[in-house]
Parts: C-alpha cells; sequence; structure tokens
C-alpha cells in the first residue's frame, strides 16, 4: 500500500461529493434534522433517554448507504478497473475510500452533536469530545460495512436492499428498544457480535458517568478492530467490476 496513491484516492473521492450537493445533504444535514425531529416528538425525559444511541446509529447507518452505492458505482462505470489497472492496489482504494469518509464523518459528528448539545439540549455526563470520537468510529464502520457488502451488488438498488439485512437487525438487537440483559440468550449472543451494540454501549457509558471506565475503553477497542476487519474484508472481497 503507498501513502501518496492512498491520499489521492481520497482526495479524489472528495472532490467528487464536492460537487454532489444531494450526497452532501445526505451526510451532513440529514443527520441534523433527524435528530432535531426526534428532540421535537419527545419529551426531555425521552430525549435524554434515547438520544445518546441514536447519535451512534444515525452515523453508521448514512456512512453505510453512500458508502456501498459509491463503491458500486464506481465499479458499474468502470473507474475501479481503469485505476486498479495503474499502480494501485485494492488496499489503496479501501483505505482511501475510508479515509475520506472518516473525514466526512468526522464533520458529520461535530455537527449533529454540536447541535444537540446547544440548541436540543442533550445532557451527557462523560466528556463531549470522546462522545464525538464513538459518533466518528460509528461512521467509519458504516463505511467499512458499505465497503463490504458492495462487493456482493449487482446494482444500486441492491447496494440499498443490504442496508436493512445489514443494520436493522443490529438496531433491533443492540440495546436502543430492549436492554441487552433482558434478551433470550441466543439473541443476546448474536448481539454480542455485533457492532453496533457496542457503539450503543460505549454511548450509554458517556451518558450515565462522568468517569470513562475502563468498559468504555474495551468497547472502543473492539470498535476499532470490527472496523478493521471490515475494511480487510472488503479489501479481499473487491471485485473491479459488476458483470
Amino acid at each position: 500500500m503507498s501513502i501518496r496513491r492512498t491520499m489521492a484516492t481520497a482526495r479524489r473521492v472528495l472532490t467528487q461529493l464536492r460537487h454532489d450537493p444531494r450526497t452532501i445533504a445526505l451526510l451532513l444535514v440529514v443527520p441534523a434534522m433527524l435528530m432535531t425531529l426526534l428532540a421535537w416528538i419527545l419529551d426531555d425525559a425521552n430525549w435524554q433517554r434515547y438520544a445518546p444511541g441514536l447519535l451512534g446509529i444515525f452515523p453508521m447507518l448514512v456512512m453505510f448507504l453512500v458508502t456501498s452505492v459509491a463503491t458500486l458505482r464506481e465499479r458499474t462505470s468502470g473507474t475501479l478497473e481503469r485505476l486498479l489497472s495503474m499502480p494501485m492496489s485494492k488496499a489503496d482504494f479501501v483505505v482511501g475510500y475510508a479515509l475520506a469518509f472518516g473525514i466526512l464523518a468526522t464533520i458529520q459528528g461535530i455537527i449533529v452533536g454540536g447541535l444537540c448539545f446547544t440548541l436540543l439540549g442533550l445532557s451527557m455526563q462523560g466528556p463531549t469530545s470522546l462522545v464525538l470520537m464513538v459518533a466518528v468510529l460509528d461512521g467509519l464502520l458504516g463505511t467499512a460495512m458499505g465497503l463490504f457488502v458492495s462487493a456482493f451488488a449487482q446494482t444500486e438498488f441492491q447496494a440499498v436492499q443490504f442496508m436493512p439485512v445489514a443494520l436493522l437487525p443490529q438496531f433491533l438487537l443492540c440495546g436502543l428498544i430492549v436492554p441487552t440483559d433482558q434478551l433470550p440468550s441466543v439473541l443476546k449472543f448474536i448481539s454480542t457480535l455485533l457492532p453496533l451494540t457496542y457503539a450503543f454501549e460505549a454511548m450509554q457509558k458517556l451518558a450515565r458517568n462522568a468517569t470513562v471506565s475502563s468498559g468504555f475503553w474495551a468497547d472502543v477497542a473492539i470498535l476499532v478492530a470490527m472496523a478493521v476487519a471490515l475494511l480487510a474484508a472488503g479489501t479481499a472481497t473487491l471485485r473491479r467490476r459488476t458483470v
């Protein structure tokens, strides 16, 4: 893998997105709108209960959707095949994409987190900087999942169809609806294999505790390991084109 080629890939992706206002709106505006809508329809107690978890869920969902469609578009348009015919490895492509969307995830986290902590009145006991860090990690996980899943789709519509398969079970089992310790034993075990569970738990620990526990850092370490594993899997399954 070459740092120069990886950075060039990231710059190319960011340049393309700069000329795509609809995608920029989906990445940066829609999550803020969803959190505003949630704060509007919930009373204060439920807002304080659900908002921390959703701060971790929305980045993963949006980044998964955009990355899976964007990667598939690179294949179907022939761009990926042309890039890989040059001195560029699959790792350069995947890490470059992850870096570009990681920058966008950071901006997204700052916008949504800033909105929640100021205008929407969200209160969390833990450091705000760590809340933003977890939100960015969740965005990177969504990016890694999107890169991996896009290898199994042949059209953009199929890529979108993977979203409920990849994310809805995680949404149901992460602890947002029913605490994981109250799930049936089989579902509780499955929840331990899902990254969104650790994202939700990390946010909950920050919401409830002023001191940062070792359990929080364990959740973060698992999130990082899962993101790296998914990026590696995305690199291994990346195809030059869709047949």
